[in-house]
């Protein structure tokens, strides 16, 4: 994997990195000291409030749409200039908590499996 940056590391705080790239900077977290003193001071300024507009406008996520609007996109229902934006966020922006929360409405949409009889 290349060099851990901050933002990865940042990503990694906030539970928003793909799981082979969640696992590697575990991974580098514990065979890494100084990689641990890293994740300890961004942990500090992010307690300590220090936030920029992007870091304010991420964690927040002002930009994301609905889980209802998701939802829509997934029936391809509403408007077509949102639809749009949706699949924008989804596609070009990558957003990881939206792509976790369609994920999720893909999985509630799939009809369950229908139990089966013991055999006898």
């Amino acid at each position: 994997m290349a060099e851990i940056t901050r933002q990865m590391l940042r990503d990694y705080l906030n539970d928003a990195l793909p799981d082979a790239e969640l696992a590697a900077v575990e991974k580098a977290l514990r065979e890494s000291a100084a990689l641990r003193a890293k994740y300890k001071e961004l942990l500090e300024t992010e307690d300590r409030g220090e936030h920029g507009v992007g870091a304010i406008w991420r964690r927040e996520r002002v930009s994301c749409p609905t889980r209802e609007q998701l939802g829509g996109f997934l029936l391809g229902a509403g408007d077509s200039e949102l639809l749009e934006y949706i699949e924008f966020h989804l596609k070009t922006i990558g957003c990881p908590f939206c792509q976790a929360n369609l994920d999720d409405l893909r999985k509630a949409a799939k009809p369950a499996k229908p139990a089966t009889k013991p055999k006898r």
